[in-house]
């Protein structure tokens, strides 16, 4: 059986490895071994900024919400419970985009959670 040498998977797996870590600083970008270790760790980052990302919308969106919420004169917790008793099922996205771009809509929201908590 022939010798077969690792040549060209190598040079095939460090090249993948280099273009990954194209633009980072320093030796990072240039030398296998750092930029291996560069490499993993952004992927590690980028998992865990896609995770966080999930939740910083929200907690945006439940800011947007509240703004909106007091300025009708009513909080977040209660304007929340009054949605949920009045049967209505917007998920806080939506809330937020009304919230920014519709206030009359978000205004009748708040009228229908008041009526639903018997204010």
């Amino acid at each position: 059986m022939a010798r077969v040498k690792g040549a060209i998977m190598s040079r095939k797996r460090r090249k993948k490895v280099l273009k990954l870590a194209k633009g980072y600083w320093g030796a990072k970008s240039k030398h296998f071994k750092m930029a291996k270790q560069a490499v993993m760790k952004s992927g590690n980052y980028a998992f865990v900024g896609r995770k966080l990302r999930k939740r910083d919308f929200r907690s945006l969106w439940i800011t947007r919400i509240s703004a909106q919420a007091k300025a009708c004169g009513m909080n977040y917790s209660t304007f929340m419970h009054g949605l949920k008793l009045a049967g209505i099922n917007l998920n806080r996205k939506m809330l937020a985009e009304l919230a920014v771009n519709d206030k009359e809509a978000f205004a009748g929201l708040v009228e229908q959670a008041k009526t639903a908590l018997g204010k």
